[in-house]
């Protein structure tokens, strides 16, 4: 398998911890270590006493278990936990693809959604969202690009990086299709749990579709990016049993600390999003109030749902060169849109942390020069 340099990641490694004012994250507000343990009594003595075998490679059955409590219709034998989503992507395109396949892509999209799928061997098409209508999707563009190799089509929702939220009758249709052309939906759903109005949430495409896989992780919605634990879950049992052994080949089993204290953050799954939650709201009409006295820089949506969003740079040609002088002259670290394809003149913001509005006021000031 060769794969092209992963542009994103690398663009982090240079800058991510060397910027001052880190004002593209894509993930919320994190915590410490003692923080997470606070929220259930005897959970230090419990972590100080486990056992540093081991673990089982499907994943802990009690993280398992924890994690079916985000759906509705899947058990925790249909839940498979990984090192991080990124460990699950690479897995799920090895195995659900052949060379010659064709996979659809909702795009821009993180690399590895369609990188992987290309060193494979895939041919990839990418579904565009239009910029100018808030990112949508349209269904119409998909049937038209379906053929009789397409094998996957990936849709991520919550949107990395735009923040689109499409409607629940959009997932049934998709969930049609897929049922009608006989591919397998993988559904990034890593932001899941962040919308901002509790009734615009999607249900979960592993309970909508028997075939379909639910990628999910605890680095965004609950800000544990340091726990390394990311999941698939699949109604779907001929590829959950693929997926299972084709893990033999990556990490076997993940860390038994990481998978304690992400069943024990999970136990308090709608208190940490609720958090989180509160700060993208706070960091939200901050923005609005931004962009709003610099529309002759910006061209700005208020996203439904996520900790991202993925503004339009007017003044300036390119926001590559933009990105780099911001970062130079007022440490402000924004990520140029280019990094998820070419002549994409716009950048992802990051409003999950509390301290955004540091950031914010820094890149105001960088505008008045």
């Amino acid at each position: 398998m060769k794969l092209d340099q992963f542009h994103l990641e690398r663009y982090f490694a240079k800058h991510e911890f060397s910027a001052p004012y880190l004002l593209c994250a894509s993930d919320c507000e994190s915590m410490e270590l003692g923080e997470l343990l606070a929220m259930a009594p005897g959970s230090r003595e419990q972590l100080s006493s486990l056992w540093l075998g081991y673990t089982e490679s499907l994943g802990n059955p009690e993280l398992r278990q924890a994690i079916t409590t985000l759906f509705e219709q899947v058990t925790a034998n249909q839940v498979l936990v990984h090192a991080g989503a990124e460990e699950a992507i690479f897995n799920f395109m090895n195995v659900a693809l052949q060379p010659g396949d064709n996979v659809i892509v909702h795009a821009p999209y993180y690399q590895s959604l369609g990188e992987v799928a290309r060193g494979v061997g895939a041919d990839v098409t990418e579904w565009w969202g239009d910029p100018y209508r808030a990112w949508d999707l349209d269904l119409d563009a998909l049937k038209d690009a379906l053929t009789g190799r397409t094998k996957v089509v990936v849709v991520n929702f919550p949107h990395n990086p735009t923040g689109f939220l499409p409607t629940s009758e959009f997932v049934y249709e998709l969930s049609a299709l897929s049922e009608r052309h006989g591919f397998v939906i993988l559904a990034d759903e890593v932001y899941r749990g962040l919308e901002l109005n509790r009734s615009d949430r999607l249900p979960a495409f592993a309970d909508v579709n028997d075939r379909a896989v639910s990628l999910g992780v605890m680095s965004k919605t609950y800000g544990l990016a340091g726990l390394r634990i990311g999941w698939i879950a699949t109604r779907n049992e001929q590829l959950f049993r693929k997926l299972a052994a084709f893990k033999d080949y990556t990490t076997i089993c993940n860390s038994a600390p990481s998978e304690f204290l992400a069943t024990l953050a999970l136990g308090h799954a709608e208190a940490i999003a609720e958090r989180n939650r509160q700060i993208i709201r706070s960091n939200l009409d901050r923005l609005d109030l931004f962009f709003a006295a610099h529309t002759e820089w910006f061209a700005w949506n208020r996203p439904k749902a996520g900790s991202i969003a993925f503004p339009m740079l007017l003044l300036q040609a390119s926001v590559d060169a933009f990105c780099a002088d911001l970062v130079e002259k007022a440490g402000v670290l924004l990520l140029p849109g280019t990094l998820y394809g070419p002549g994409l003149n716009a950048f992802r913001i990051g409003f999950g942390r509390r301290n955004m509005p540091d950031s914010l006021d820094r890149l105001a000031a960088y505008l008045k020069h």
